[in-house]
């Protein structure tokens, strides 16, 4: 997910605004469907705040991570971004760690930290919910401090 901390918007209704302004500039109807469908979604599983990243991906929530390297920041514990090409989810504690629920989950492809899908209504919505949960849960609870979503390998690090 992106690094860059996004402005100060302790403000909620200039968040939903931004966010909101975002969305009125997705194109497709399958797009800005399933871009609302997860606004909601993700609302729910986080009870979080929708804010804008970067200009283009919305995140949930907020976890800080500090590599080895030395490299730290922050990003959106859980987040998504309504590409021309697909829907990108992003999984920062890595999509390895969800084998089993990816082949459940109908028609994907897959990145090292992101899920794309083109369209929710071909995917089982239940699955994906139980995915987002519990990698929210896992980076809002420190589980993944200084992990990055490649070194999952097929499992939690």
């Amino acid at each position: 997910m992106a690094t860059q901390t996004p402005p100060d918007q302790s403000d909620d209704q200039a968040a939903d605004d931004a966010v909101r302004a975002f969305l009125d500039t997705v194109t497709g109807a399958t797009r800005r469907r399933d871009a609302e469908t997860l606004l909601a979604m993700f609302g729910r599983i986080t009870n979080e705040p929708a804010r804008l990243w970067y200009s283009s991906i919305i995140g949930f929530g907020r976890y800080h991570y500090k590599y080895a390297s030395g490299r730290e920041g922050d990003a959106g514990a859980a987040g998504f971004s309504p590409r021309k090409a697909s829907m990108s989810i992003y999984f920062p504690d890595g999509v390895g760690a969800y084998a089993d629920e990816l082949a459940r989950l109908g028609p994907h492809k897959i990145g090292v930290g992101c899920l794309y899908l083109t369209d929710l209504g071909k995917v089982d919505l239940e699955v994906l919910e139980q995915m987002v949960t519990a990698s929210f849960r896992a980076v809002t609870a420190g589980e993944y401090f200084g992990s990055r979503a490649r070194e999952s390998e097929g499992g939690r690090p």
